[in-house]
């Protein structure tokens, strides 16, 4: 693993170059009326001195930016700031330098406004490789010794100590204990390590340390497979075109022929340029901007937290949705589901017993038993003689009676003969309890759906026209299934690798814009190449980074609020920047006839700058309601 390069801080929106041009052109603006309207007039080198700050200001503001706009011209990329670029071009060659002075301000202007509205986040490559441990703990010749990860080779033997990382795929030999692996597999539950388990790269350790013997490389682990496909999956990003830029695409050519057509009738440059100062679009180039950090602000009141705007602007146009199961559609957590009692026994019996005996247990399965017996307010006994032999289950005497808890392939390995007394086995996870070495129940476990999740699928047609719904899950077939039959989803793939979601999502972005919600770092790459992603809680920095949006509070409303948040942005910032053109046009048609010069039609879309934003600010007032969520039915 190569070491993450360092990052340095990100520096405030104010200080990027188009916060320095725009805090300039607005001195330089400034200077220039002061000295314009002075008395006596003063005058440098034969001209007059009110022209050397607006000079300033086109010099050191426009040509960086006109430069910057004709690179883009030569990789083919035409926006809508071509307009401004043109008319900073024009009013210098026609001496017209106070139009050109305030197309500067209002390029640059906008261009703050996105740069404070994008804000800098780390990438996701950076957090993959900072999560994982710079060294391994090896044991050699009966001491530990703390080397790179990178010279960890098969074979040795390592030890991860309680809530560490676990640095490479291998195999437990010493201890037991738990680890989480849902962020990498899509599985609910920790998993218990005792000697002969499987460990994966990446996964957090529980409470005990445990001894591995090491079965790949750090390079060749699961862990570093997720990062190489992380890293193709940004490579092969398709870039997509933002609002503004769609609607320059249509305006711009018009304010150049309307421009072009004004000069060649009336031979009068000036008039190409007055039409090109009032068509600057800043409608599109301030009032989406400022639209889009007012929707910022409104969704982190939410408890959303927007990792790139463009979200904000794609929300809506999604029309397929593409779901993970674990932590997204569930809680992320086992759940007794269901006991299958034995003749003699009874339910509230088999629940205190077996929880008087878990009470002791670290199980990641003993919270669901627990919870299940408290509900029902059973009073536990207590236990003697608790044994917990390495993969036997867990045993103990409670009011005399002997008590077991462990799974079916264990228990019949050691009393066959209880095969035909069992319940059949059914799709989840299990726990067989004998009592007296008696087969007496099983104990059936789920990850529970959200309460709202099939409400929540159901209206994603008819609210948000979401045609195809999809659910892609690393988790076995039968609990995929048996969560989309609850949810309502028909369109289902399981035991998905982090390689099959990317191609997933990569192919159905390829036909229509698709809005992908995970929560695990086996999601990421697919969350980096959806149109739009949605992770879900703040269980994994890498999936936050992966995503353009993070909902912190794991919840299916809030993702609904978030395609309302969007749709709202969208339809405010159409008002503003189209309301905005409309009136520009207008301006532009005076302009062409002669009657607007062009520092009047600077100060004209000024005015129209102001409406456009104004009307831009509604977006940050939250509405009575951001959710519909309800069944729709």
């Amino acid at each position: 693993m190569t070491e993450p390069p360092k990052k340095s801080a990100p520096a405030s929106w104010f200080l990027r170059p188009e916060g320095m041009i725009a805090g300039g052109a607005t001195v330089g603006i400034a200077l220039h009326l002061i000295l314009r309207f002075a008395v006596p007039p003063l005058s440098v080198w034969g001209r007059p001195a009110s022209d050397l700050p607006l000079l300033a200001v086109l010099a050191l503001g426009g040509v960086p930016l006109v430069l910057e706009l004709l690179l883009k011209v030569v990789k083919g990329e035409f926006s809508s700031d071509l307009l401004a670029g043109i008319s900073i071009v024009t009013s210098v060659v026609l001496g017209e330098l106070l139009p050109g002075a305030l197309v500067v301000l209002m390029l640059s202007g906008g261009q703050a406004l996105e740069a404070y509205a994008l804000r800098s986040a780390s990438s996701v490559l950076e957090a993959l490789a900072r999560r994982m441990p710079s060294v391994a703990h090896r044991q050699t010749n009966g001491s530990l010794v703390d080397v790179a990860l990178d010279t960890v080779a098969i074979g040795d033997t390592l030890v991860v100590f309680p809530h560490e990382i676990c640095p490479v795929d291998g195999t437990v030999t010493e201890g037991r204990g738990v680890m989480d692996e849902s962020f990498l597999t899509g599985e609910p539950y920790k998993m218990s390590k005792a000697p002969g388990s499987a460990v994966l790269s990446g996964s957090i350790n529980g409470d005990a340390a445990l001894t591995i013997l090491a079965g790949q490389r750090a390079c060749d682990s699961r862990y570093a497979t997720i990062m190489q496909v992380m890293r193709a999956s940004e490579q092969h990003r398709p870039q997509l075109r933002r609002l503004g830029d769609q609607l320059g695409a249509y305006y711009t050519p018009l304010a150049l022929v309307l421009a072009v057509a004004a000069w060649a009738a009336s031979g009068d440059a000036t008039r190409f340029l007055g039409v090109l100062v009032v068509a600057t679009p800043c409608p599109l180039i301030i009032a989406i901007p400022v639209a889009i950090i007012g929707s910022i602000s409104l969704a982190a009141r939410r408890g959303i937290i927007i990792k790139d705007p463009a979200v904000l602007e794609r929300i809506d146009t999604c029309r397929t949705a593409i779901f993970d199961k674990t932590g997204t559609l569930t809680y992320g957590q086992p759940w007794l589901t269901e006991l299958s009692v034995a003749a003699g026994f009874s339910e509230p019996e088999i629940l205190r017993l077996v929880g008087s005996l878990e009470r002791y247990s670290k199980h990641p399965l003993a919270a669901a038993i627990l919870l299940a017996a408290r509900e029902r307010h059973l009073d536990f006994a207590d236990a003697s003689e608790i044994s917990e032999p390495p993969g036997e289950g867990m045993r103990g005497t409670i009011d005399g009676r002997q008590v077991q808890i462990s799974g079916r392939r264990q228990v019949l390995a050691r009393q066959p003969d209880l095969s035909a007394a069992m319940a059949p086995a059914k799709s989840g996870m299990e726990c067989v309890v004998l009592i007296d070495r008696r087969y007496a129940a099983i104990l059936h476990f789920r990850d529970k759906p959200r309460a709202d999740g099939a409400a929540f699928i159901r209206h994603l047609r008819p609210r948000h026209g979401i045609n195809r719904i999809m659910l892609v899950s690393g988790d076995q077939a039968a609990e995929v299934q048996h969560l989309a039959e609850l949810v309502g989803i028909h369109e289902v793939f399981a035991g998905q690798s982090p390689e099959q979601k990317l191609e997933i999502v990569r192919r159905e972005t390829s036909h229509a814009a698709t809005l992908y919600l995970g929560d695990g770092i086996n999601d990421a790459p697919a969350l980096s190449v959806a149109t739009v992603g949605v992770a879900f809680g703040q269980g994994s920095d890498i999936t936050a980074e992966a995503a353009g949006a993070v909902i912190l509070d794991s919840s299916l409303q809030r993702v609904d609020e978030l395609l309302h948040i969007g749709r709202r942005l969208r339809a405010i910032a159409l008002q503003s920047a189209a309301g905005g053109m409309v009136l520009s046009v207008a301006g532009m048609c005076f302009a062409a006839a002669g009657f607007l010069p062009p520092v009047a039609g600077a100060l004209l879309q000024e005015a129209i700058d102001v409406l456009a934003v104004l009307n831009a600010l509604r977006v940050a007032i939250p509405p009575r309601s951001l959710s519909d969520c309800a069944d729709p039915e």
